[in-house]
C-alpha cells in the first residue's frame, strides 16, 4: 500500500525523523490558510506548493511549484488541484491531483550551501536483509545515476538481529562526505529511518531529496513510502490512510471480491489458481505471441461464482483479445472447475465476447475436458501447457 507524501512525513516524524513541515489543501483557499499558519510556525517566507498523487518524477510533470507570495500560492494551488498529471511514473492520462502539499522554504541561505542526498530502505532480496541505499546524488533518478555513475551509490547491510548498528550510521554519513554538526545530525537520521521502516512493517522508504540544510540540519524533502499489505492487521491505523482514488478501479474492485489481480498492458486474459502457475502462464502467453492483460489469482475454491467474478473483471478490459483459463487440480477437483466455467459462461450470456482457452490438469481432468468439449459452448479446452500456447496463438492469429 502506497502512501501519498504528506502521510509518509507524519508516519516518519513519529519517529523522530526531522522533515520539511507542511500541511495539506484539497483547495486554493485551503492552500492560502495553510501558507499563513506555517509562516506563524516555522518563518518562512515562500511556500512549496506540492501535488499529492501515489507516482515520482511530480516536479517534471508540473506537479511541484515554489510560490513567493501568497497570490502565488493561491493561483498555483488553483493551477494543480484538479489537473491530471503527467509523469514518467503514469500512464499517458496522468492522474487526477485532488489535493497538494504546503510545504516550508527549507533552501533557505546560510553559513554553508545546502545539500542533497538520496537515501532508501528496501529488502535486499538476494541476502534477505534490510538494506539502506543512499547516494551524494540527490534530487536525480536514481536509475540514471545506477546507469551514469554507479560509484556514486552506496549501500549498507543490516543485520535483523541487531538493527542497524552506530558503526553503520557513521559510515553512511562519512561516505555522504559530511562533518560536525551534519555528521552528528545524518546519523541520528538514518538510525531514526531505519526504525521507522522497521516498526511500520514497510517494504520501502525512500528520500529523495535528504536534505542537509544551511545550518547543517539534516531533513527529508520528500517521502515515498510503501507498506506491506501483509503487515496491515497489525497497523489498523495505517491501514486507514489508504487512498482508494489513486489505485487502479478495477484492482480495488477485485480487491473486493476476494480475488488477486494485478492490472497489466497486454491482450490475452488470464485466470490461474495459485501465483507460481500465474508467473508461468503469463510466460506462456508470451511465449506464445501474446501480451498478459492481467496477474490473477483465484485461489482454491474455483467455483462458479468466484469464476464469474473473475471472467467480469478480465472483461473490464477492453484490450483483452481472449482468456486463458489455467487451473492446477490439486485441492480443487478439475471437473467441478470445469461445471464452474460452464455455469459462469452461461450466466453472463453475450457478455463474453472473446475466446476462452481452458487448461485443466490434475485431479479429474479428463472429466472436466469432456464437460468442457461437450458444453456446446464457444470454449476450447487444453491438456498440455504447449497445446495451450498454441491455442492461444491461433486466437491472437
Amino acid at each position: 500500500m502506497n502512501l501519498h507524501e504528506y502521510q509518509g512525513k507524519e508516519l516518519l516524524s513519529t519517529f523522530g525523523v526531522r522533515i520539511q513541515r507542511g500541511i495539506v489543501a484539497k483547495n486554493a483557499a485551503e492552500a492560502v490558510t495553510a501558507a499563513k499558519r506555517l509562516t506563524a510556525e516555522t518563518g518562512t517566507g515562500w511556500h512549496v506548493i506540492k501535488a499529492q498523487v501515489h507516482a515520482g518524477g511530480r516536479g517534471k510533470g508540473g506537479g511541484v511549484k515554489l510560490a513567493k507570495s501568497l497570490e502565488e500560492v493561491e493561483s498555483i494551488a488553483e493551477q494543480i488541484i484538479g489537473m491530471d498529471l503527467v509523469t514518467p511514473q503514469t500512464s499517458a492520462e496522468g492522474k487526477r491531483v485532488h489535493q497538494v502539499l504546503v510545504a516550508e522554504d527549507v533552501y533557505y541561505p546560510g553559513a554553508s550551501e545546502p545539500t542533497e542526498f538520496y537515501m532508501s530502505v528496501l529488502l535486499n532480496r538476494g541476502t534477505g536483509r534490510n538494506m539502506i541505499m543512499y547516494s551524494t546524488e540527490g534530487g536525480m533518478d536514481i536509475e540514471t545515476v545506477a546507469e551514469e555513475t554507479p560509484h556514486l551509490i552506496f549501500t549498507e547491510e543490516i543485520d535483523p538481529a541487531t538493527g542497524i548498528l552506530p558503526f553503520q550510521a557513521r559510515r553512511i554519513a562519512f561516505n555522504l562526505g559530511l562533518s560536525g554538526a551534519a555528521f552528528k545530525d545524518m546519523t541520528k537520521f538514518v538510525t531514526a529511518l531505519y526504525t521507522a521502516y522497521d516498526k511500520s512493517d514497510a517494504s520501502l522508504f525512500e528520500i529523495n531529496p535528504v536534505l542537509k540544510t544551511s545550518d547543517d540540519k539534516i531533513m527529508a524533502v520528500d517521502a515515498k513510502v510503501t507498506l506491506d499489505d501483509n503487515a496491515l492487521y497489525r497497523h489498523k491505523d495505517l491501514a486507514e490512510l489508504r487512498d482508494l482514488r489513486e489505485e487502479s478501479p478495477i484492482e480495488v474492485e477485485a480487491g473486493e471480491l476476494g480475488l488477486n489481480y494485478v492490472d497489466l498492458d497486454g491482450n490475452v486474459g488470464c485466470m490461474v489458481n495459485g501465483a507460481g502457475l500465474a508467473m508461468a502462464t503469463m510466460d506462456l502467453i508470451k511465449q506464445a505471441g501474446g501480451e498478459p492483460a492481467n496477474f490473477l489469482d483465484v485461489g482454491g475454491t474455483a467455483d462458479a461464482k468466484r469464476v464469474e467474478a473473475a471472467f467480469r473483471i478480465i472483461l473490464k478490459d477492453k484490450g483483452v483479445k481472449a482468456i486463458l483459463i489455467n487451473i492446477f487440480g490439486g485441492i480443487v477437483r478439475c471437473d467441478r472447475v470445469a461445471q464452474g466455467v460452464v455455469d459462469a459462461y452461461k450466466n453472463m450470456g453475450d457478455a463474453i465476447n472473446v475466446p476462452i482457452i481452458v487448461r485443466l490438469q490434475g485431479t479429474n481432468a479428463d472429466i472436466a475436458k469432456e464437460l468442457i468439449d461437450n458444453s456446446g459452448l464457444d470454449v476450447m479446452s487444453a491438456t498440455e501447457f504447449q497445446e495451450a500456447a498454441d491455442k492461444v496463438q491461433a486466437v491472437l492469429a
